[in-house]
């Protein structure tokens, strides 16, 4: 089995650790255009065009199924990527954990770049999914880039920022972009207040982790023999992992895997 994922960056590397988790077998391909990112700036059109170079240069190694391991992809480009990819490829989007956030009771929190904070596609999620809580939106300017570039005062002065606009009450944080399910600790901790339990945190990997296993028809196997490469593509062409991939868990854990041939 093989399974791709795309991004514009690293945001991909949390959904890849799971499918690594859940299936040791599956080779693993990783597809972005770091050389292109922010997405989230540009026109859907735009955004559109960069997502189905990623997908393509993806679908080049016939994978089972194509995880688009972006918030702001799935947004714009997914009814593209479907259109060109499937039914040879299954394609599955990522949408914000708004659902399960709601059914804690709320209030929650929304992170989420500038330019998907307030979208319509957000809003109309919330009134969807939502289930009558309480939602706050909350806008993280740079957070991702931050992320992505590893720079750490930058990361840290973005979380701090977004967590003073976050209601103290909240009980649950929907991590409303892939890049910051690679710093979800350093969320937990900036939006627990003392005295309190901390918030649930809930992002989208592995309900997109196992849905494409269910796409491709496949149980989860996290006993099996660790034999799954990893082929990482940056703009198209076959590159190692990206030096700030290593400095999160997820990177480290598909660095260690052997390449894919």
């Amino acid at each position: 089995m093989k399974i791709a994922l795309m991004d514009s960056g690293i945001g991909l590397l949390a959904a890849a650790a799971v499918v690594r988790r859940l299936r040791p077998d599956a080779d693993l391909v990783l597809s972005s255009a770091p050389d292109t990112m922010p997405w989230g700036p540009h026109t859907p059109e735009e955004i559109t065009e960069r997502a189905l170079a990623v997908a393509r240069a993806a679908a080049e190694l016939r994978p089972d199924a194509l995880i688009v391991a972006c918030n702001t992809a799935s947004v714009h480009a997914l009814a593209a990527l479907r259109a060109e990819l499937e039914p040879r490829i299954p394609v599955i989007g990522t949408v914000p954990a708004i659902k399960p956030a709601a059914a804690s009771g709320g209030p929650v929190a929304i992170w989420a770049t500038p330019a998907t904070t307030g979208s319509p596609y957000q809003r109309g999620l919330i009134r969807e999914f939502g289930d009558g809580v309480e939602v706050t939106e909350v806008p993280c300017p740079g957070l991702a880039d931050a992320i992505e570039h590893g720079d750490e005062p930058a990361i840290e002065l973005a979380i701090a920022a977004a967590a003073e606009r976050t209601p103290q009450d909240v009980r649950g944080v929907v991590l409303g972009c892939t890049h910051y399910e690679l710093v979800t600790e350093r969320v937990r901790a900036a939006v627990r207040q003392p005295g309190l339990a901390a918030p649930a945190l809930y992002g989208s990997a592995s309900a997109v982790a196992a849905q494409a296993l269910r796409r491709t028809g496949l149980e989860a196997a996290p006993d099996a023999a660790p034999t799954g490469g990893v082929t990482v593509l940056l703009n198209g062409r076959t590159a190692a992992l990206p030096g700030t991939a290593l400095g999160y868990p997820e990177g480290l854990l598909l660095q260690a895997v052997t390449p894919a041939h």
